[in-house]
This record gives C-alpha cells, sequence and structure tokens, in this order.
C-alpha cells in the first residue's frame, strides 16, 4: 500500500507541475495575443488614413497641373517680352 500511496503522490506532483506548465504557457501566448492586437489595431488606425492621404495626393497632382500651366504660360510670355525688349532696345539705338 505504501507503494501505492507513493506512486499516487508522484502523479499528484507531476499533474501540478504539468498544470503549472500549461499555466505558464497560456500567460505567454496571451501575453503574445495581446501584442498582436496592439499591432493591429495600430495598423487599422495607419488604414483608415489611407483614403485621406490618397486624396491629397490626388489634390497636389492637381495642384502641379495647374502651376505647370501657369509656369509654361509664364515663361512663353516671358519670352514674349524679352523679344518685344529687344526689338525696343534696337529701335532705340538705331535713333
Amino acid at each position: 500500500m505504501k507503494q501505492s500511496t507513493l506512486q499516487s503522490s508522484n502523479d499528484t506532483n507531476d499533474t501540478a507541475a504539468e498544470i503549472r506548465h500549461m499555466s505558464t504557457l497560456l500567460e505567454q501566448v496571451l501575453g503574445q495575443n495581446q501584442l498582436v492586437l496592439e499591432v493591429v489595431s495600430d495598423m487599422q488606425v495607419k488604414v483608415n488614413r489611407i483614403p485621406y492621404i490618397e486624396q491629397g495626393i490626388e489634390n497636389l497632382q492637381i495642384d502641379m497641373k495647374v502651376v505647370k500651366a501657369a509656369v509654361t504660360d509664364t515663361n512663353r510670355d516671358l519670352h514674349s517680352l524679352e523679344r518685344h525688349v529687344t526689338r525696343l532696345e534696337r529701335r532705340a539705338r538705331h535713333d
């Protein structure tokens, strides 16, 4: 009977050790899950900003087309004025 009691005590100790081990593993897994949830939550905030960023980029593209057209027109006007000034300067020298 003493052998049976000793075996039962060892089984109880083994079971308690396994429960502690499983509890430790469960705590680690829960901690890792919490980290994953935090990362996913942060990522969701960033993903939600994408439409606003895209809209900003579209607005900038439109603005750049307007700026490019304005610069092109201004350059054309400048070259025209330079030609006109050059002609006026030539006439002034000959007079």
